[in-house]
């Protein structure tokens, strides 16, 4: 009986004694950061998966994934989808493959687009290299004809995007959990050549990425100079999106492109460089466009609320190609604010006002021009307000919507309280009408 008893209370000291231990532990034993090295290392398994558009929207679909470089031979399959996903009976096809070095790792990126889709269909697809496979996601083709579809519109993240990004982002998706696709202004990430980043901007959205398609625009900090001082787009870029080729300017392939979705034509500038040599392009694209709906997206404002900023030599050079083909919309980012043109009345002798700006707004012309932020870095304004709406040290996103004869838009902030509302109406003859949901308003932090 004794034995037992004691064998009963040495059992009962066991966890007192771990206690003590943990407690008398040395200082080595505090947690440690876990390396970026292992965090972001890729494997057999496809990570970073991603939709983009390299062609007809309707017709075709590109998809980009990351592996390690064990992975030389990679496939997707894909099928219409159903709901017995045992009977999918997949067509296979093989990806292009490209062994990419960054900061932290060799991967391999692969690159496949499917052709010959039917528009307006919803299709099952997976990616691997044959016995590694990423699960089946869906996407639905556009359809060929005009019809309403949605699109979140997204300004820097660029900076703690898996702390304070990702909760923008899946707010975003929570609002608008059927948009056609997202759009990125520039400013993806901070540091072009950083691997971990672009880590973060992948797992942030995770796996909506390869079922929604990315629209993204190259930021100042998507670029690098290399050793003779030339201005050149990340590494990362090319081998993670495939974006259109559609005759850019010689060195702005891929950052340079349109695409067109049911009935709207969404171009994409490069503000970071060769401005000059993008006038023609762009006016060729205008001149040539049989959608309703034309919406811009490039990094750097035409109008900047931001203190001490502005890009006078980039609006002489663009707006009067966007006036004269009447732009529907126009979104941006780089300064870390909100701000929406509307129709305003500028008082005489009004302040720190640069040439120009009185016309941010032109009903004679129609155009919105909008910059927003949806990362934590923020900037202060600082120019007498020319905008309808403006807000600083706000994380938002946008929701736009395309109808036939409306166009709607809605800004929110990261915690889902709506912050701006226009519509934009089609007029036969004339520019668009514009109308304001909600009253101008100066969000600004009060110090």
């Amino acid at each position: 009986m004794k034995k037992i008893i004691s064998t009963a209370i040495l059992f009962a000291l066991l966890p007192l004694m771990a206690q003590a231990q943990q407690t008398l532990a040395p200082d080595h034993a505090a947690p440690q950061a876990y390396p970026a090295e292992l965090i972001h290392a890729p494997t057999p398994l496809p990570d970073r998966v991603v939709l983009t558009w390299s062609g007809d929207t309707a017709t075709t679909q590109s998809v980009t994934w990351r592996t390690d470089t064990s992975v030389t031979s990679a496939f997707a399959e894909i099928a219409v989808a159903n709901a017995n996903g045992r009977a999918l009976a997949p067509q296979r096809f093989p990806a292009e493959t490209t062994t990419f070095n960054s900061d932290l790792n060799q991967a391999n990126y692969h690159t496949l687009t499917f052709v010959d889709l039917q528009p307006d269909t919803l299709y099952a697809y997976r990616v691997g290299d044959g016995v590694n496979w990423s699960e089946y996601y869906h996407f639905r083709t556009a359809s060929d004809r005009a019809a309403p579809f949605s699109f979140i519109y997204f300004g820097d993240a660029q900076n703690e995007i898996k702390t304070h990004w990702s909760r923008v982002f899946r707010e975003a998706f929570s609002t608008a959990p059927r948009a056609a696709f997202t759009l990125h202004a520039g400013d993806l990430i901070n540091e072009d050549a950083f691997d971990a980043e672009w880590g973060e901007w992948h797992d942030a959205p995770a796996w909506v990425n390869g079922t929604i398609a990315v629209i993204a625009a190259a930021g100042n900090h998507e670029y690098y100079q290399n050793e003779t001082g030339r201005e050149n787009v990340s590494d990362h870029w090319r081998p993670q999106f495939a974006f259109p080729l559609q005759d850019a300017p010689q060195g702005l392939e891929e950052t340079v492109y349109y695409i067109d979705y049911q009935g709207a034509r969404i171009i994409v500038l490069d503000s970071n460089k060769e401005q000059q040599a993008q006038v023609a392009w762009l006016r060729q694209v205008l001149s040539d466009n049989p959608n309703r709906w034309t919406i811009l997206t490039f990094h750097h404002p035409i109008f900047s609320p931001a203190r001490d900023r502005d890009n006078p030599e980039l609006r002489e050079l663009w707006k009067p190609v966007f006036d004269e083909f009447k732009v529907d919309l126009v979104l941006t980012g780089h300064d870390h604010t909100y701000a929406r043109t509307g129709q305003m009345d500028i008082p005489v002798g009004t302040r720190n006002f640069p040439a120009g700006y009185q016309q941010a707004y032109d009903p004679a012309i129609g155009t919105v021009y909008v910059v927003s932020v949806s990362g934590p870095k923020m900037y202060e304004f600082g120019k007498d307000v020319f905008a309808k709406r403006v807000a600083e040290d706000t994380q938002l996103f946008q929701v736009i919507e395309v109808y036939d004869s409306e166009l709607k838009f809605r800004a929110y902030t990261a915690t889902g309280e709506l912050y701006d509302a226009f519509t934009l109406e089609k007029q036969a003859g004339q520019p668009n009408r514009l109308r304001e949901m909600l009253p101008p308003e100066t969000r600004k932090t009060v110090e």
